[in-house]
């Protein structure tokens, strides 16, 4: 919004050609988003405390997990806020990447919402009936697909491009072309990357960390991907007004961050589905919108990890039992962060080697730009 209100007077101001510069309004998104989450989220924690609206810890889980009952989740308000008014602020609003990344931010968030109010306001204790979940999340992908396959011409300026391709990492001029199946694969990108963050929420500081530094690495592809040299010199897609993405990505980067001061180990608050959805959703959102789907898998890294460790236990235990009799768990506690925990690792510590993990991951997807 700020970019229609004060670009246009830069003739008259000179230092207003700043804001056409996308460095500049993602930095100031950024920075936005902290100040959001300072100013906003004492206010949304006591009125979470005020109405008792608590985290029920699950009896099966982790015994040191106890301490935490009574915590205020739903939390995930402060990070819509702290990504959505940045966003709005900082981002231009002609731009169809803008309107989507925060059609899925909110679409996820109201699931999210909708979930974590069963469960906690209802005293429903899982929430969400699950097919009704999945349809939120599935419909979300039908929308997203339906509007690049619809108006592709919107979205890139490079014609030569069918909307249906994918970059393939370490390959340069590889192209992965999902035809007819190209709407399926943004809803299974979307379902999975929202359901992975959910996941790996199960620490104080765990998922909002990961998800962080998830974001930053995004921002950086998405400029890249946007910009005509950058993109060039590096031999990946360009797709025209992508860069506008980056605004989003440095927003969610800096709520992330500010969410992080009250989530950090011992927790003042929790940021429930209302928020791992939400980030989740946007996350796959911006892969899709950028054509990384493929490069998802090793930059959500820990969410894939997190996600495979709960299948892989639940496969293997229903296998076993079949078979033998009697379940096993290849796993101490699923999923994976529960299983170092009962391993003997302090939560921090597991949290902290998990975000050394991701940090390594994100570089190992940069570097994917250039080893090809």
């Amino acid at each position: 919004m700020l970019y229609h209100l004060l670009y246009p007077l830069h003739e008259y101001i000179s230092w207003l050609n700043l804001v056409r510069y996308i460095t500049f309004r993602s930095a100031m998104a950024a920075l936005t988003a902290l100040l959001i989450s300072f100013i906003v989220g004492p206010r949304i924690i006591a009125y979470l405390r005020r109405k008792q609206v608590q985290e029920t810890i699950r009896t099966d889980g982790p015994q040191t997990h106890q301490v935490k009952a009574g915590t205020p989740t739903m939390g995930g308000l402060i990070i819509l806020c702290a990504v959505i008014v940045p966003t709005l602020l900082w981002a231009r609003l002609d731009n169809i990447n803008t309107g989507l990344i925060l059609l899925a931010t909110a679409w996820m968030g109201l699931v999210g919402f909708y979930d974590d109010y069963l469960k906690v306001m209802k005293k429903k204790k899982k929430g969400l009936v699950a097919r009704y979940k999945m349809a939120g999340q599935i419909g979300l992908g039908l929308v997203i697909g339906a509007v690049l396959l619809l108006w592709p011409e919107s979205l890139s300026t490079n014609f030569a491009l069918n909307m249906t391709g994918t970059t393939v990492p370490f390959f340069k001029n590889l192209l992965l072309y999902f035809s007819w199946l190209y709407i399926p694969m943004i809803i299974v990108v979307i379902t999975g990357t929202s359901n992975g963050v959910n996941l790996t929420d199960g620490l104080d500081g765990l998922a909002i960390g990961i998800s962080g530094i998830a974001a930053t690495a995004f921002a950086v592809m998405a400029y890249i991907t946007g910009h005509v040299l950058f993109s060039d010199y590096l031999n990946i897609i360009y797709l025209e007004g992508a860069g506008e993405l980056t605004v989003f990505c440095a927003a969610l980067a800096g709520a992330c961050l500010g969410f992080l001061w009250y989530n950090a180990h011992p927790a003042q608050v929790f940021m429930g589905d209302t928020g791992s959805l939400a980030i989740g959703g946007a996350l796959g959102t911006v892969a899709v919108l950028i054509k990384k789907e493929l490069l998802l898998v090793i930059i959500g890294g820990m969410f894939v990890a997190e996600s495979l460790s709960v299948l892989l236990q639940v496969g293997y235990f229903k296998y076993t039992r079949k078979r033998f009799g009697e379940g096993r768990r290849l796993f101490l506690m699923a999923p994976l962060h529960h299983h170092f925990e009962l391993k003997g690792w302090p939560e921090s510590q597991v949290v902290i080697r998990f975000w050394i993990i991701q940090i390594l991951l994100v570089l190992i997807s940069l570097t994917t730009f250039k080893i090809r």
